[in-house]
């Protein structure tokens, strides 16, 4: 598999740095080299889900029906998903880097172009399936959380090729269209080019005269309506209806609605569900998630709290008396989730991440201390003897330049730099 072109996306690598490249340990998993990752921007721990929404939202972003100009970066997403998506190409250049699925370790590529991984990704079909139809065309949809919780109809406005009626998609006059003589009719041109003693190169380019249509038109026979291009541009609405419980990356499609080619049955519009990040709800499948600060007064003694829904009911919660909620306690209310999709009635759990708040300094005179302290749980009695160092606390600051400089000291030792622990969270 080529590389390409383009050095933005790569992981610091340079021409002259020798084979014998040690492992990195990045993310908490042992990998050769990481360009691939960089390129989709996802850690090599990073899951499958995670791998196709970074090629999601990059190949959406850098398509060149959006960026004409970005070809060669819609190729390296490409070709990183390519190898990331397969679980054995992936362990392949987890184990030997980019060099290993050059040598061909992963066999022969499942796919050729970049249109195609696209096409399949989106539910397109492949090369052949392009040869009969005409292109896809996929646009993304900013939802809110509130819109898939409740359902939304959204209209979009379209812009898209549909067959000149006034030539009926010929061009110009009838009998004015000609086979190519450039190309002989194929669309494209093939130059040999020698690249040294005895090696040549075959080079296959779009064809200059006919811009891979196979034929022309004399300009004079040419249609005013659409100057040839049998195709005129066309400003379409279509309403868009989320479901309840629809998710973000969801895709509805629009069979027949995309641009439209003469002798090709037309494309679909496929539309992409870009959820907005909401402000107080995660989602998390069916169930959402909150966070909700409570006061220590109110984690010890009881609370009652009130929570505004997506459909904008209140719901109101209320401790057990007797209960004391420890800070980060996890608690759930069900049947307050997400719908299901295609069974609205149904729904997730809301689980509720509960957040004790302390006072702050000095709150309490010192006269109420012991008031409070004979109502709280009994302090740990510690023992002290004259061999013990009594120290003082004081405040820490993980900014402070000595921090740092003492840090930095610690990490190093002969050798040159240790690498750091690295903590994975779920």
């Amino acid at each position: 598999m080529a590389r390409g072109g383009s050095q933005n996306w790569t992981s610091g690598e340079s021409e002259g740095r020798p084979e014998e490249q040690t492992t990195e340990d990045t993310g908490g998993k042992m990998v050769k080299e990481t360009q691939y990752y960089d390129i989709l921007g996802v850690k090599p721990s990073a899951s499958p889900e995670e791998i196709k929404k970074a090629y999601r939202k990059l190949a959406l972003k850098y398509h060149p029906d959006k960026n004409p100009d970005e070809g060669e970066k819609f190729k390296l997403i490409s070709q990183a998903y390519e190898v990331l998506s397969d679980p054995k190409k992936r362990d392949i250049y987890d184990q030997g880097g980019e060099q290993a699925i050059k040598e061909g370790g992963s066999g022969s590529p499942s796919f050729s172009s970049p249109m195609d991984i696209f096409d399949m990704f989106f539910g397109g079909g492949g090369r052949m399936a392009r040869e009969r139809r005409g292109k896809n065309v996929v646009h993304q949809l900013s939802v809110t959380l509130e819109d898939l919780y409740n359902g939304v109809t959204k209209k979009l406005a379209l812009q898209k090729n549909v067959i000149c009626e006034k030539c009926e998609g010929i061009g110009g006059k009838k009998g004015s269209v000609e086979k190519c003589p450039v190309c002989k009719g194929r669309g494209m041109q093939i130059h040999i080019q020698q690249i040294g003693p005895g090696m040549v190169q075959q080079i296959q380019t779009v064809c200059i005269e006919c811009k891979g249509q196979g034929e022309r038109i004399n300009p004079k026979d040419r249609c005013e309506s659409c100057n040839g291009a049998k195709v005129i541009r066309e400003k379409k609405i279509i309403e868009v209806h989320v479901e309840k419980g629809m998710k973000d990356g969801q895709k509805i499609l629009f069979h027949g609605e995309g641009d439209q080619e003469p002798e090709l049955e037309p494309g679909d519009v496929i539309i992409v569900l870009d959820q907005k990040d909401h402000s107080v709800f995660q989602r998390r499948g069916h169930d959402l998630i909150m966070k909700m600060k409570i006061q220590l007064s109110e984690a010890l003694c009881g609370f009652k709290k009130t929570i505004k829904t997506l459909d904008d009911r209140v719901l109101v919660i209320t401790s057990k008396s007797g209960e004391v909620i420890k800070h980060g306690d996890l608690k759930c209310v069900r049947n307050e989730g997400m719908p299901i999709y295609k069974s609205p009635l149904e729904k997730g759990i809301l689980i509720i991440q509960f957040l004790v708040i302390f006072p702050e300094k000095h709150w309490l005179p010192q006269d109420k201390l012991s008031q409070l302290e004979a109502l709280l749980p009994p302090r740990q009695k510690v023992r002290i003897t004259e061999d013990m160092d009594q120290v003082e606390l004081k405040e820490f600051n993980p900014n402070e330049q000595n921090w740092r400089q003492h840090r930095e000291a610690y990490e190093e030792d002969d050798d040159g730099p240790r690498a750091g622990v690295q903590c994975q969270t779920a």
